[in-house]
C-alpha cells in the first residue's frame, strides 16, 4: 500500500534495498503506480530476469566450484556503481556544462545504462559473441542496443526517478542516450549531447565501472584473493574538467590497485588452463548446438526466441544430445558434449609461458597461432608430424596503446602543476603495467606423444621468441 501521506516515511514507497555482497546493499526505485515505470519494472521484465539464467563466467563455473553468479547479479552491481560514481561526478560535470538535465536524470540515465550494458548476451557470454554472433558481424552490444532501442525503450521513456529523488517535470530518459553510453563504438546517426559523451568513459573501457564491479565481484564468487581494490577512493579522486574524466594523482595508487587486482583475474581467471581448454574443446560443436535452438539467419532479427536461448535452454539441449540423439552428427556432437559435463577433457596442456609486451611490435609471432603450430610441426620427429596440436593465444590489453591520444579513457591531473598533465596517464600505465600479456599454450590430444611434442614445443619457441 503506497503512504499517502505526506511525511519523511514516504521515500521509503519509493526505493527499495537490494542485499549484496560486494556492495552490503543496492538501491532501486519501486513501481508506485503513479503511471511512471520504475527500476523495479526493468528488473522484472523478461529480458532482465533471462539475465538469471545466463553465469557471469562463461565457462569458469565448471573450474571454480562456486563461480556460480549470473549476469543479472553483475548487472545490479553495474547499475549501482555508475550511479555512485556519476552521482559523485555531477557537481564538476556542471561546471563543464552549466545547462545539464537534473541530477536525478542524469544519475538515472547512466544508472540504466550501467543496468542494461549487458543485456544481449547470449549463453556463454563472449563465447557465444566469438563462435555465433560474429558470423553475422554483430556481438552482444550491439543485440543489447537492439534491445533498449526496442522492447525495453517505453519502459526506460517512461522513468520520472532516481533512487536520489524526482526528475524535473517534463524530462525523461531518451533511450538513445542509453544507448549509446552503454558500449563503445559510436550509435549510428546520433549525435550525444557533450555532457553524455563525458560520462562516457565511466561505463566503457578498462577502467570503468563495469570493470570495477566485475573484478571484486568474479574474484569473491570463485574464492580468489586478488588484494585490495580501493573503489571509494578511486572515485572520491575523479573529477570532470573540461569536459573530460580526470583523475587526481593522489587516487593514482588507488587505480594501480584495481589495474593490478584486474590484471590478475584476465591471467588466472578468465584465461585459466582449464578454461581455456573448455573452450578450445567447444569450438566444433558449440554454435551447431545454438542453432537447433534459434530461427536460421542473425539473431537480432529474431529476438523473440533470443529471449530464450540462455545457458538453461542450451544445457537442456546438450542433455538431449547425450542421451536422445536424432542423428549420427548429433551422436558426436553429445560425445564432445559429454566430456566438457563429465569433465574428461581429451586436451592435455603440454606448455605455457606467460610473455608480457611493452611495445606494439615486440614479437609478433605471437599474434598468430598458426605460425606458431607450423614452427612446432617442423620440429617433430616424423612419427609424429600430424599429432593433433592447438595453440592457444590468451591474450589481454591492460592499457590502451596510446593513453595520451585526444580519447585517452582518463587523464591525470597534477596537484603541483595544477593541470592536467598530457604525458601524465602514459607515463602511469606504462609504469604500471604491459602493453600486452600473452599466455602462449600448447594441447595435444595424444598421450603416448607428450614428451616428442614438449620438446618440439621448446625449440620453436625459441625461434617464436626471437
Amino acid at each position: 500500500m503506497i503512504n499517502q501521506g505526506g511525511g519523511p516515511e514516504r521515500v521509503f514507497d519509493a526505493v527499495n534495498l537490494l542485499a549484496d555482497p560486494i556492495y552490503e546493499y543496492c538501491s532501486i526505485t519501486k513501481q508506485l503506480g503513479d503511471g511512471a515505470s520504475s527500476e523495479q519494472a526493468l528488473l522484472d521484465h523478461p529480458w532482465l530476469q533471462r539475465q538469471r539464467r545466463i553465469h557471469q563466467l562463461q565457462s569458469a563455473w565448471w573450474v571454480f566450484h562456486t563461480a556460480e553468479h549470473s549476469r543479472f547479479q553483475h548487472a545490479v552491481g553495474a547499475m549501482h556503481l555508475t550511479g555512485l560514481f556519476t552521482d559523485h561526478l555531477f557537481p564538476s560535470l556542471r561546471e563543464s556544462f552549466p545547462d545539464l538535465p537534473s541530477r536525478a536524470l542524469v544519475v538515472e540515465t547512466m544508472r540504466v545504462a550501467g543496468l542494461l550494458h549487458d543485456v544481449g548476451h547470449g549463453p556463454f557470454g563472449h563465447f557465444f559473441d566469438t563462435q555465433v554472433l560474429a558470423s553475422y558481424g554483430i556481438d552482444h552490444e550491439d543485440i543489447g542496443r537492439a534491445l533498449v532501442m526496442g522492447p525495453l525503450a517505453d519502459l526506460i521513456t517512461s522513468l520520472r526517478r532516481s533512487p536520489g529523488g524526482a526528475f524535473r517535470p517534463g524530462e525523461a530518459v531518451d533511450p538513445s542516450w542509453v544507448a549509446f553510453v552503454m558500449a563503445p563504438a559510436e550509435l549510428a546517426g546520433f549525435t550525444p549531447p557533450p555532457w553524455l559523451e563525458a560520462l562516457k568513459p565511466v561505463l566503457c573501457g578498462p577502467i570503468s565501472t563495469d570493470n570495477m564491479d566485475y573484478v571484486p565481484r568474479d574474484a569473491y564468487m570463485c574464492g580468489v584473493a586478488v588484494g585490495p581494490v580501493d573503489l571509494p577512493r578511486l572515485r572520491h579522486y575523479m573529477f570532470i574538467k573540461d569536459g573530460n574524466l580526470v583523475l587526481h594523482q593522489h587516487g593514482a595508487p588507488a587505480l594501480e590497485m584495481f589495474l593490478s587486482a584486474r590484471l590478475y583475474m584476465y591471467n588466472h581467471v578468465y584465461f585459466h588452463r582449464t578454461v581455456r581448454r573448455i573452450d578450445l574443446h567447444l569450438r566444433p560443436v558449440f554454435a551447431a548446438t545454438c542453432e537447433g535452438l534459434l530461427p536460421s539467419g542473425n539473431p537480432i532479427d529474431h529476438l523473440d526466441q533470443y529471449l530464450y536461448l540462455t545457458d538453461w535452454s542450451l544445457m537442456a539441449e546438450v542433455d538431449r544430445l547425450q542421451r536422445r540423439p536424432a542423428t549420427p552428427r548429433e551422436v558426436e556432437m553429445g560425445r564432445r558434449w559429454e566430456a566438457v559435463t563429465s569433465r574428461r577433457l581429451p586436451w592435455r596442456l603440454v606448455f605455457e609461458a606467460f610473455h608480457e609486451l611493452a611495445h606494439p611490435g615486440d614479437h609478433p609471432g605471437l599474434a598468430d597461432p598458426a605460425w606458431i603450430e607450423a614452427a612446432i610441426r617442423e620440429e617433430l620427429p616424423t612419427a609424429w608430424h600430424d599429432v593433433g596440436l592447438e595453440v592457444d593465444l590468451a591474450s589481454t590489453d591492460p592499457r590502451p596503446d596510446n593513453p595520451a591520444s585526444d580519447d585517452q579513457l582518463l587523464r591525470i591531473y597534477d596537484p603541483i602543476s595544477q593541470r592536467v598533465e598530457a604525458e601524465a596517464a602514459p607515463q602511469l600505465m606504462a609504469r604500471l603495467l604491459p602493453l600486452r600479456t600473452v599466455w602462449l599454450r600448447v594441447y595435444s590430444d595424444q598421450p603416448a606423444a607428450l614428451p616428442a611434442v614438449r620438446e618440439a614445443v621448446l625449440r620453436a619457441v625459441a625461434r617464436v621468441a626471437r
